[in-house]
């Protein structure tokens, strides 16, 4: 079983400035709350790709990829999703440099790599999560699978009742 790394001790490499390393880690995620609905991850424990160069100071110029998917209802249909996204970000910690360069995720030398892989995730998730690109959702009128029914599913629409006393006159 990989070992859960949530957190990292950024110090604990004892980089000089111009070092790197690059390190394979796992990482758990909580599972998100989109639209009403929940969707977990999968799996549970995500492999992180962790780059960590050392500036000069006390900065570091950080890079995270890793890939994860989603599991939950289609937001269209309500069938079953799971869409997978790729993540690659970038983060700088170059403290005393002014706050644009303080990273949210840098505490004390400690890089709080679950919160940071999350965040990332969310910026990656598009507005509406769905089982395939084209789906057409369910039917408003009676909750028909529109992708099962086909182009040829209609209803008759109903009168404007904002109309209805037109339909009382009788031309005789």
């Amino acid at each position: 079983m990989a070992l859960r790394t949530d957190s990292f001790d950024l110090g604990a490499l004892h980089l000089t400035a111009g070092e790197a390393r690059r390190l394979d880690l796992h990482v758990g995620l909580y599972p998100f709350d989109l639209g009403g609905q929940r969707y977990r991850i999968a799996p549970d424990l995500v492999e992180v790709r962790l780059d960590i160069s050392r500036t000069t100071g006390d900065g570091y110029a950080l890079r995270l990829r890793f890939a994860a998917t989603l599991a939950g209802p289609c937001m269209r249909c309500l069938e079953d999703a799971g869409p997978s996204f790729s993540v690659d970000v970038r983060e700088v910690s170059q403290p005393g440099s002014g706050e644009e360069l303080a990273s949210p995720y840098i505490e004390h030398g400690v890089l709080d790599l679950k919160a940071w892989a999350r965040d990332a995730l969310a910026l990656t998730l598009p507005s509406a999560l769905l089982c395939r690109p084209d789906c057409a959702g369910l039917c408003p009128v009676c909750g028909a699978h529109l992708d099962q029914v086909g182009p040829e599913h209609v209803h008759e629409s109903a009168p404007d009742p904002r109309w209805a006393k037109l339909s009382e006159i009788r031309f005789d």
